[in-house]
């Protein structure tokens, strides 16, 4: 996944050829999902010559499936077989009506194939030992159940469960199993799956709570939950704690390390001195609904083995990130943030929050921050919110969002930052880094950040390797960065950068919209306002004299910038928690009759860009709008 100048990708459109197309519906007719319509629609793909061929690798998996449960399942033979002849019976009579524009013949060959399944079912019945004698063998899955009130000498079962996770930790995990722990209860230990312990595509492993309420797995001064080098696991409903990270927890809560096809849904995870969750060089994982809370470095992790990139393909959604304080061990480096991702690519983080992390960060230096990501390829950042995050006193960072050192063809859009102690937007290069290039941030809003940490501005850009080679090709445009309290922009003194790029923005700032040594940076088509001064940009009070002095918002001769106020809605009073809310955040939208509505730049015609042609707000945003929210 690569982004070109602010394309947006997962919007690819497909065409599904034929062969797919009724493989699809065949198996949507062996799980009764087909409409008459679509029944239709596989007869008719099922007269081509070759459809045969085209489902020879279905009815080989067919085989191969009820092979596979007269090899470890439990099966009740005669149940089976009445309930494949009731389904048949039901099949049969979608199958007559959709036939009434059709041959009756052309049923037939869909009948067949359904009467082919009867036949194996019935040979392996034959061949199973379990018809001769009407005994179930082995199961398809099992079911495990932990209450504290268990014995492990139990069986597992609903009426006869385990104890403790002791226990758990010694039985070997199949396809289809299912852990239920007991809800409103608390498990002490730590869970440790492997290898040997994995589902697959169609039977993932489940561990998750029973009953109304969560479970509550204590890890005390270790990890909870560890899945190393596994697949096909989901863990939902459940709470993952720690002795806290001042009173002796050392560790992260969650381990996903070296997996694949791991998802995380509804869990609760706190009080772990390093991360809360951290998902490490693993691939396809979905971590969802997660509520990350008093834990020290971060509440969640997802990095990989350096320089490799080797953690990709996961998605971030519905979470929240909540004082993680900082890790009272780390003193040399930054700690207390919310959502981090690093050596990793193809990463999608949206509808999440992040605020009030980073307060207890004990060193001065480089600081947290609410969501961000460095040594990263193909980043998505969007409609997230991250608020009221902090930093050390005296120490940096304590920002919104930030695309940091070695970040790549990356992106942030539609997303809020509001009275973070940095800045809501940072633009990031750090000496050693990889080299980072093309990423876009678009249609966000930044209010009243970075009045505390050394940013004292809404954007801040830093480059410590000073290298423009290394930090080059960014496109802000179409954002409002508001601040009463500090400025719009800040350049540190290290900001050396190439091709920067600032389109159709609407900046406002208390005083001075910008600070610092503004380098190379291009300005075309945004809105300058100084709350104080009407304009003020390092001390120049004249809008006209600035652009032309320094050669910004001039194009083929003729300035394209505005100088005007803006006249928002409702600006300085953002106060939404929760995602649910962005759509109706209209509090920057422009009066209907403001020229900056149609007085921007059209940035395809300008340079290509393809912008998605979504406001903040997810209307339709006008090719010249200047600004967020129209």
């Amino acid at each position: 996944m690569c982004l070109s100048h602010g394309a947006v990708p997962f919007a690819a459109s497909f065409q599904m050829d034929w062969v797919s197309k009724l493989r699809l519906l065949f198996a949507k007719y062996l799980q009764r999902q087909c409409t008459p319509a679509e029944i239709e629609e596989m007869i008719v793909l099922m007269q081509r010559a070759d459809a045969e061929a085209a489902l020879s690798e279905e009815m080989e998996l067919i085989w191969e499936d009820v092979k596979k449960d007269i090899g470890y399942n439990e099966v009740n033979w005669d149940h089976m077989y009445s309930s494949l002849a009731d389904n048949e019976k039901r099949t049969d009579s979608l199958i007559q009506n959709a036939m009434a524009t059709f041959y009756r013949p052309y049923y037939w060959i869909v009948a067949s194939l359904f009467f082919c399944i009867i036949a194996i079912i019935f040979l392996l019945m034959k061949r199973s030992p379990a018809v001769a004698t009407g005994k179930e063998v082995f199961k398809a899955s099992h079911s495990y159940y932990l209450d504290t009130t268990g014995n492990d000498a139990n069986s597992g079962t609903r009426e006869r469960p385990f104890r403790t996770i002791e226990k758990l930790n010694s039985v070997e995990l199949k396809p289809g199993d299912t852990v239920f722990f007991q809800a409103k209860q608390e498990f002490h230990g730590s869970i440790f799956l492997d290898s040997a312990d994995r589902g697959d595509k169609r039977n993932p492993v489940v561990l998750t709570s029973s009953g109304q309420g969560k479970a509550s797995i204590d890890g005390i001064n270790g990890t909870a939950l560890t899945i190393y080098q596994s697949s096909y696991i989901t863990v939902s409903n459940l709470v993952f704690k720690g002795a806290g990270r001042k009173q002796g927890n050392t560790k992260d809560g969650v381990i996903i390390n070296k997996c694949s096809r791991i998802v995380i849904d509804s869990i609760d995870v706190k009080g772990f001195q390093k991360a809360g969750l951290l998902v490490y060089s693993s691939s396809f994982i979905e971590i969802k609904r997660v509520y990350a809370t008093e834990n020290g470095a971060v509440g969640i992790f997802a990095g990989g083995e350096y320089g490799k990139r080797d953690c990709s393909d996961i998605h971030i959604s519905y979470c929240t990130a909540e004082n993680n304080p900082g890790d009272p061990t780390n003193f040399t480096n930054h700690s207390g943030n919310g959502i981090l991702v690093g050596e990793c690519r193809n990463i999608l983080i949206e509808y999440c929050v992040a605020t009030n992390n980073g307060w207890d960060m004990p060193r001065k230096g480089n600081g947290p921050v609410g969501i961000w990501c460095y040594e990263a390829d193909s980043v998505i950042i969007q409609h997230c919110i991250s608020y009221k995050n902090r930093t050390a006193p005296g120490a940096a960072d304590g920002g919104g969002f930030d695309l940091d050192g070695g970040v790549t063809n990356s992106i942030i859009q539609y997303c809020l930052s509001y009275e973070n102690e940095g800045s809501g937007f940072g633009i990031f290069q750090y000496a050693g880094a990889s080299n980072w290039y093309n990423n876009t941030i678009r249609y966000c809003i930044s209010e009243n950040d970075g009045a505390v940490s050394p940013a004292h501005a809404g954007v801040f850009i830093w480059n410590s390797s000073m290298d423009t080679n290394q930090f080059r090709d960014c496109f802000f445009y179409n954002n409002v960065v508001y601040n009463e309290k500090a400025a719009a922009i800040s350049y540190e003194t290290q900001s050396a950068n190439a091709g920067f790029r600032f389109y159709n923005n609407i900046f406002v700032g208390r005083d001075s919209l910008i600070l610092g040594k503004e380098t190379h940076s291009i300005y075309l088509g945004n809105n300058w306002y100084s709350l104080a001064e009407g304009f003020n940009a390092n001390g120049i009070k004249s809008f006209s004299v600035w652009a032309a002095a320094n050669g910004k918002e001039i194009y083929n001769g003729h300035i394209v910038g505005h100088n005007i106020f803006p006249s928002f809605f409702d600006p300085g009073k953002a106060a939404i928690t929760s995602t649910s809310r962005l759509l109706q955040f209209t509090n920057y939208k422009l009066p209907d009759n403001s020229v900056l509505k149609t007085g921007g730049l059209n940035l395809k015609q300008l340079s290509g860009i393809e912008t998605g042609g979504k406001s903040f707000n997810q209307t339709n945003a006008p090719q010249n709008g200047i600004g967020a929210s129209f």
